[in-house]
This record gives C-alpha cells, sequence and structure tokens, in this order.
C-alpha cells in the first residue's frame, strides 16, 4: 500500500536545520533475471536533522549529480516528499516512512523559486 502522491512537507517546520552527513548507499536497478546491474536508480544521504533530533536519510533520484558536500555542511532539499510502504504481517502491518527530493543543494545556493543559482562571480561596485 502506498499513499498516491505522498505527503507534501514543510521544510522549515519539518525538519529545520538540515546538516549533510554522507552519501548511505546507492540503490541499483535489477536486471530482468532478478541481478543487479551496475546502472544507478537512487541515491540516499544522511543528514542531520535539528528538528527532528537524529539523522534522517533522504533519496534523490540517479540523475541528479553524486552530492559530495563538506561534513556539517548546511543543505535543503528540493520538492521533499514523505511517504509510506506497508507490509501486512500476521499482527496487522508494518510501515515504514522514507523522505524522497528532487535535489539537494547547499543552502546559501537556492533562491526563494528553489532552483540553484547560477556561481556568477558579483561585479565590485564602480567608483
Amino acid at each position: 500500500m502506498r499513499l498516491a502522491n505522498g505527503i507534501v512537507i514543510d521544510k522549515e517546520k519539518t525538519f529545520g536545520v538540515l546538516k549533510f552527513s554522507a552519501l548511505r548507499r546507492e540503490v541499483h536497478v535489477q536486471n530482468e533475471d532478478g541481478t543487479v546491474s551496475e546502472e544507478i536508480k537512487e541515491r540516499t544521504y544522511d543528514l542531520k536533522c535539528n528538528t527532528q533530533g537524529r539523522m534522517i536519510q533522504v533519496s534523490v533520484p540517479a540523475t541528479v549529480p553524486l552530492k559530495d558536500y563538506d561534513y556539517n555542511a548546511e543543505v535543503e532539499l528540493i520538492n521533499p516528499v514523505a511517504d509510506t510502504v506497508a507490509n501486512a504481517n500476521y499482527r496487522g502491518a508494518d510501515v515504514d516512512w522514507y523522505v524522497k527530493a528532487d535535489d539537494i543543494v547547499p543552502k546559501n545556493k537556492v533562491t526563494h523559486a528553489g532552483n540553484s543559482q547560477n556561481n556568477v562571480p558579483q561585479q565590485p561596485p564602480k567608483k
């Protein structure tokens, strides 16, 4: 069982300050015969979350370049969504929550529209 579109998250209230920790794992695509291919489907990163008071894992698509930010660098999620997977068992169901995002970017590189700014140096004011 899955939620149709996930739960849209208010980033500030849910996460507060997020700090980059490390790449946790890469999920690979399975071949038709069930073996694991070399193609990466998604990457999951560990982020320190001050509002939740613990480390959270956030998955981003493999089409997004590998993130290798400095440890404890402040980051922001682009379009985060929480979702669930439920598996029936003899007592009812086990529910696992997970967070996915379109991207993880440095906090100071995010515009109000949620897109990364170009790294164009600012020209000093003319005298």
